[in-house]
């Protein structure tokens, strides 16, 4: 495994850079906080290039013209020249719904208003009727123009590993981030992590922030509180051993959150 810094960029299948740790801004027509996310990052005075920000299709939005609405809504509440990664928020609505709303990201990210596009909640069958779908735009369209799956979003922890999931997007290059990545502190406790929490003078968020890291995964720690903003990046001056990451493979599944990759509509 390369060494992992603060500094650490993974290139993504667009061509563009994305951050291995999720201190960029990830926000979602369905949380409401693309406006302020937005006012915040003309606030801090640092150069945009150096802000990854994330937006989402949200589920209610599903669809060619909806999706297209939603785009142009980002577009309208944030004042953005371009929004870096725009996903796919869950895998709802059916079939056409699904592949409506690729059409209409991939026409955004070709005209330049979306420089990586990707999904979110996805289980493998989905994935796999994407790459069909991506696929037969291929055919109609010439080599590379059906768009490519940058980036896949998920509950990802030693308790959800997913490794159909991670399987699949790894084969193919696709950047796995990691969401509730801490599991929203619901498992500190747990006997497995107690001898890591001490050979490491560490918390228990930063071990499974670490297992995250080097799971190859793009963790998306959260958090309004500056300590812990600054705990959750403190991560990169130890590492865990293949054994210590062999003994957090729980084999639960045990989501924290809701969970799309089992929808079938």
């Amino acid at each position: 495994m390369a060494d992992l810094s603060i500094k650490t960029e993974y290139t993504m299948l667009s061509g563009h850079k994305i951050p291995a740790l999720g201190f960029g801004i990830d926000s979602a027509r369905a949380y409401r906080n693309e406006g302020p996310c937005a006012e915040a990052i003309k606030k801090s005075g640092i150069p945009r290039s150096e802000i990854f920000f994330t937006s989402k299709v949200p589920p209610r939005s599903m669809g060619y013209e909806q999706t297209k609405s939603s785009i142009n809504s980002s577009f309208s509440q944030t004042g953005l020249e371009y929004i870096d990664l725009y996903l796919i928020h869950a895998p709802y609505g059916g079939k056409s719904a699904r592949n409506g709303t690729w059409r209409a990201l991939l026409e955004a990210q070709q005209a330049g208003r979306i420089r990586s596009i990707g999904v979110s909640n996805y289980g493998v069958h989905h994935l796999k009727e994407l790459e069909s779908y991506i696929k037969e735009l291929e055919s109609q369209n010439g080599k590379g123009k059906g768009g490519e799956i940058s980036v896949g979003q998920w509950e990802l922890h030693p308790w959800l590993a997913r490794p159909d999931i991670v399987e699949w997007c790894q084969k193919r290059g696709v950047v796995l981030q990691a969401y509730c990545p801490i599991v929203r502190g619901q498992r500190f406790d747990e006997p497995v992590l107690k001898p890591l929490v001490e050979k490491y003078g560490k918390t228990p968020s930063q071990i499974l922030l670490r297992w995250s890291l080097q799971k190859g995964f793009v963790p998306l720690p959260k958090s309004v509180t500056l300590s812990r903003i600054e705990e959750n990046a403190d991560l990169y001056d130890f590492q865990l051993t293949d054994e210590e990451m062999k003994s957090l493979e729980t084999g639960e599944y045990a989501p924290c959150a809701w969970d799309p990759t089992t929808s079938d509509d």
